[in-house]
């Protein structure tokens, strides 16, 4: 099972390559929008901010979300840094439940690009 500073790793890298985005994806990285991240099997959620192409991580609070954060996910740890490194198929742990996305219908259309 992965720690929580894995998971704060995995975020901060995943970050890295959003910044790194080009073409639609570097759109998508582009957006302006308060994020939340579930750890399910942790009941760990970090909140924080996606801006300037990057995921700033503000807090890290015990249970879920205290907020509707306009872009929301929740997974295991493990799947969190397996789809990171990209070990995990975005769309296939989505469509299989094993991710959970909640946003905007249009931001969805964006993140799709990112991811």
């Amino acid at each position: 099972m992965a720690t929580i500073e894995e998971c704060r790793a995995a975020l901060e890298k995943l970050s890295d390559n959003m910044q790194r985005a080009e073409g639609d994806a570097r759109t998508a990285a582009a957006l302006d929008r308060s994020v939340s991240c579930h750890i399910t099997d942790l009941d760990v959620t970090f909140t924080g901010r996606m801006a300037g192409g990057r995921i700033h991580v503000h807090d890290t609070l015990q249970g879920p979300p205290r907020e509707k954060a306009q872009i929301r996910l929740s997974m295991t740890g493990d799947d969190l840094v397996a789809l990171v490194a990209g070990e995990l198929n975005f769309a296939k742990a989505w469509g299989s439940g094993r991710l959970k996305l909640h946003a905007g219908v249009r931001d969805l259309l964006l993140l799709r690009k990112l991811l």
